[in-house]
């Protein structure tokens, strides 16, 4: 007694019958049918490839030695790569391991209508530590002070030097953690005040990276500032970027 064949399914019939279809066809018909019917597959064949290559990427960046990371945002267009070059070498001459990786393509600016976007990327990298000090303008240090996430400068960089930048009127005294209340107003119940940040604006690196804004008539050029992001896991890196941003 012969045994009935099992019946191939639905998805094998089709792919039989595509293969068939495709074998029929010649040059350029052949590139049509694929894209004509696999099209939607395609692209997401290819989409999630590109999610896991992300993912993979930084999962294989995130075993890296890291000595410091920086996050740049300039009140220009300009980028500061010839300056972080110089002071990565300088670092880096001490022999100890770990990469100095500078982000310069995080945009800020509350006048951006995607705004909200811009801070939760932000803090997302700073509560996977993925960011140890900021150069900023107005705009990302102020949400920097909303989210309490900047270090009293006084209490880590040198006595010297925070002699000198009170001298000169450049270590910034700000409030930090202001929360709001429902009706919109300020609640400063547990509001820190603090040096939080170094005015860059008439340094070396200030002249050089923030003097050549585009602003409108009356308006007057934003400070740059550097902040030290309060969970670094790189203190002592931190501290020696601020103290050279601030010559």
């Amino acid at each position: 007694m012969m045994r009935n064949k099992k019946k191939p399914s639905i998805f094998m019939q089709e792919v039989k019958r595509d293969i068939n279809t495709f074998r029929r066809l010649k040059g350029k018909e052949r590139r049509q049918f694929v894209w004509d019917y696999y099209r939607y597959k395609i692209i997401v064949a290819l989409f999630s490839l590109f999610v896991i290559l992300v993912f993979a990427n930084i999962i294989w960046q995130g075993q890296k030695p890291r000595r410091l990371q920086v996050c740049v945002v300039l009140n220009t267009s300009d980028y500061c790569d010839s300056w972080f070059d110089h002071f990565t070498k300088e670092l880096k001459a001490d022999g100890k391991p770990g990469a100095v990786d500078v982000n310069q393509d995080q945009p800020f600016d509350y006048s951006n209508r995607y705004y909200y976007v811009q801070e939760i990327e932000v803090m997302t990298t700073i509560s996977s530590r993925r960011m140890d000090v900021a150069v900023c303008g107005p705009d990302m240090y102020s949400y920097l002070l909303a989210l309490n996430a900047c270090m009293p400068l006084d209490q880590v960089l040198s006595e010297d030097v925070v002699s000198n930048l009170k001298e000169d009127g450049t270590l910034v005294e700000s409030v930090a953690n202001i929360r709001q209340n429902e009706d919109g107003s300020p609640d400063e119940s547990e509001a820190v005040k603090g040096y939080f940040a170094v005015d860059l604006s008439d340094t070396q690196f200030g002249k050089s990276y923030n003097d050549k804004q585009e602003l409108q008539e009356g308006e007057e050029k934003a400070p740059l500032y550097a902040v030290i992001i309060s969970n670094t896991d790189h203190l002592d890196d931190s501290v020696k970027l601020v103290e050279a941003l601030s010559e």
